[in-house]
């Protein structure tokens, strides 16, 4: 009776906890009058099966059936979180969660797997998940060592690995991979899309039937180059080279919208890699801000939801020239709050997931209002 009532308290908290928001429209993904608002729903991830814990969440993606995928980081896991694996063990909880899990779209959990297996070899850090249109799961690691890319089924087989661990080959290479960090598709042209990435500075495309290299670029679309850029500066001119494609994301128009993280940037291509445009995000911050990208789910897709890592919070932003519309979150371990944001993702109904690293280690959800 007391657990009740102390999860309807922490629920009408959460719920008084609304966000501030630019529009208050009865349907705003589809209303002129400002853009959409977003509400914490703090019980939505109902708990997991098995003593299970996560380590750092470094990613979060909605397939199309509205499921969600979650890759987290066991290795991150303190002792004293996983007392149930000690020998002997230290106390009854708890042990780590598989680092994919799958949840429905009410928050209970479908299934878990991932980790070290026959015939692949599984990330030394894990960083990004994703889910094509034929449900395949697609996993990237960004350790130094991590220059590979692998396919699952969503039931855990595995499929094909693009490129192996130990040593990159550069932004030019067809084969290699360089820490990797995130993961697109495109269903129309059967394309997979890398932020390429923590080691290496580009784009690249691979089919994703065969893995067969298709093309890549880099920043501005030109060729990449592997020399060292010096850090960023506000008020200096912008970097010819990408800093960390941090994130690929694609719009229905088949615009491709890249976070360049520590050049505080936003890049805009066509598919082939043609430049279109650019825009910046929060100049004055040095610590790298711009960590992914959701694209909205009304028709013209006409808002960006942008996680920013450092400052933590969610900017909502117009696409179609990055003007910023409204925010929601601040630093912070409670509910709507953020500390590491670090992967953002959206279900057809417009709600937004997002994952925290570091010490953040959840995943939480905002409801469209």
């Amino acid at each position: 009776m007391m657990q009740s009532k102390f999860l309807m308290g922490l629920a009408a908290l959460a719920t008084a906890a609304i966000v501030t928001m630019i529009g208050c429209a009865q349907q705003p993904m589809q209303s002129s009058d400002g853009p959409p608002r977003y509400q914490i729903d703090p019980l939505w991830m109902k708990p997991m099966p098995d003593n299970w814990i996560f380590g750092q969440v470094s990613s979060v993606a909605v397939d199309d059936h509205d499921h969600v995928w979650v890759l987290h980081r066991p290795r991150t896991l303190h002792a004293d979180e996983k007392g149930r694996d000690q020998k002997p063990p230290t106390n009854r909880c708890c042990v780590s969660a598989p680092p994919v899990i799958e949840y429905d779209a009410n928050g209970n959990t479908v299934r878990g797997w991932g980790g070290p297996g026959q015939g692949y070899d599984w990330p030394a850090q894990e960083h990004g998940i994703h889910v094509d249109s034929q449900g395949n799961v697609w996993i990237s690691g960004n350790d130094a060592a991590d220059h590979h890319l692998l396919k699952f089924t969503r039931e855990g087989k595995f499929i094909m690995q693009i490129g192996k661990p130990g040593k990159s080959e550069g932004s030019n290479s067809r084969t290699q991979l360089g820490s990797p960090a995130a993961i697109e598709s495109d269903a129309a042209t059967n394309e997979i899309y890398v932020g390429d990435g923590y080691g290496n500075k580009r784009v690249i495309v691979f089919d994703a039937t065969t893995g067969a290299y298709k093309r890549h670029w880099g920043a501005y679309g030109a060729v990449p180059d592997d020399a060292k850029q010096p850090p960023y500066k506000p008020g200096i001119t912008p970097s010819r080279q990408f800093g960390n494609p941090h994130c690929v994301r694609r719009a229905r128009d088949g615009q491709i919208y890249v976070c360049d993280r520590p050049n505080n940037r936003i890049q805009v291509f066509e598919g082939s890699g043609k430049f279109l445009r650019e825009f910046f995000i929060e100049a004055q911050t040095l610590s790298g801000p711009l960590a992914d990208i959701a694209i909205s789910r009304d028709a013209q897709q006409r808002y960006l939801f942008v996680a920013d890592g450092s400052n933590s919070e969610v900017y909502i932003m117009a696409r179609e020239d990055g003007k910023k519309l409204g925010a929601f979150g601040r630093p912070g371990r409670q509910p709507g709050e953020f500390r590491n944001i670090h992967n953002i993702a959206i279900d057809s109904k417009g709600n937004l997931y997002t994952a925290e690293a570091g010490f953040g280690r959840r995943v939480q959800r905002f409801t469209l209002q």
